[in-house]
């Protein structure tokens, strides 16, 4: 118990309780859940942008206190993909300085050095012509491309692991799908490991190896994918699979289908 603010008692209100995972190098771990589930919390937590009561946070093998390195550590090693690309960039910023921040703040390379990453993390994400996307405001841009822009910024540093927290939620439905296989496509080239925040299971399954099931700030089930979809054990994951709308498939290509008729 705690007292709040009016001096009277209150429950403890613990947002992630006793939440326990691992990400395999290279691997996409799917962490699902309705929204108040604690899923942003536990990205906060890993990235130490808000405090742990108890826990322990191993990245590389190396436990990340509250120290400086520590924090300098996974703040390079991890990155972040938000929600919404309209937040989540300066507006008032130039394509280029957006995603050369990170080398600024991390005082990586000189400004021709910078620039040059910043072409490369452009075409990596398949926004061209780099030099010409460069130099544009992110009101240029569709949803999509600035989407892409928060990629770009994120692999600038050459991460080993992305949080993807909802990436592509506030996408139009038709370019969902690339920017999924896009993620897909990079984590295959650079091993990079996927922490993938959704409340979509159809999304989950696209791009998930592995998922846990997060359920009022606790895992309730988890699992590979398949077995966890395929054969759900707790009845929040079953709960979750009949929310899911079956989309027409005349909407999507055969590529891009993203299945859900489980």
């Amino acid at each position: 118990m705690k007292k709040n603010f009016f001096g009277k008692q209150s429950d403890i209100v613990r947002a992630v309780d006793d939440v326990s995972f691992a990400v395999q190098e290279g691997q996409t771990l799917v962490l699902a859940g309705e929204s108040g589930s604690g899923k942003s919390t536990i990205a906060k937590l890993i990235l130490h942008a808000i405090p742990k009561d108890s826990g322990k946070i191993i990245f590389n093998g190396t436990e990340i206190s509250g120290k400086k390195e520590d924090l300098r550590k996974i703040r390079m090693g991890v990155q972040m993909v938000y929600q919404d690309p309209y937040d989540s960039i300066n507006p008032q910023m130039k394509i280029k300085d957006i995603i050369s921040e990170p080398l600024e703040i991390h005082k990586i390379g000189d400004s021709k050095k910078r620039t040059g990453l910043v072409l490369e993390a452009l075409r990596e994400v398949r926004l061209e012509p780099a030099d010409d996307i460069m130099e544009k405001y992110p009101h240029m841009l569709s949803g999509g491309q600035r989407q892409r822009v928060v990629l770009a910024r994120a692999l600038i540093l050459k991460p080993k692991m992305i949080i993807a927290d909802e990436p592509v939620s506030m996408l139009d439905v038709s370019i969902r799908a690339e920017v999924l296989e896009l993620m897909e496509g990079l984590r295959k080239k650079y091993n990079i490991s996927f922490l993938y925040i959704t409340h979509d299971l159809a999304t989950a399954r696209y791009f998930g190896q592995k998922i846990a099931i997060l359920y009022k700030g606790k895992i309730v089930e988890i699992g590979p994918i398949e077995e966890v979809l395929f054969s759900p054990k707790h009845p929040y994951t079953q709960a979750l699979l009949d929310a899911i709308s079956e989309p027409d498939p005349n909407n999507l290509t055969r590529e891009k289908k993203i299945r859900v008729n489980w």
